[in-house]
């Protein structure tokens, strides 16, 4: 039979958690190129602005959850930073807005730290 310890199940559950927020920021990453490429107008903006938002609205309802084990700071830095991707996502959605570098920089730098 083979047991493993709570902190062993924990670990692999965390590990594999932060490899699917890995995922799942580099499908958003590739689809906010895929955006700057084809325009802030075009189908493949409005696909982008609507993941990036789906994702990041997940993030915030995850950070905000009192049950997260970050450090505060931590979360309140994360918090922060995704009240900032969703008002940049609105600002492009609106076409106040047509350059997606910015926030394609801070997801990827977001993404880059999920490799811990």
């Amino acid at each position: 039979m083979y047991n493993l310890s709570y902190a062993e199940v924990m670990d692999d559950l965390c590990s594999d958690q932060r490899l699917n927020e890995h995922e799942a920021m580099t499908i958003v990453i590739g689809k906010l190129n895929v955006a700057k490429e084809c325009g802030v107008k075009s189908p493949e903006a409005v696909d982008a602005l609507f993941y990036t938002r789906r994702l990041w609205s997940y993030f915030l309802e995850h950070l905000a959850d009192e049950a997260n084990e970050l450090p505060i700071e931590t979360r309140a830095n994360l918090i922060s930073v995704g009240i900032w991707v969703l008002k940049e996502v609105e600002a492009l959605r609106q076409w106040e807005q047509e350059d997606f570098s910015d926030i394609i920089q801070i997801n990827s730098i977001i993404r880059d730290s999920l490799d811990g």
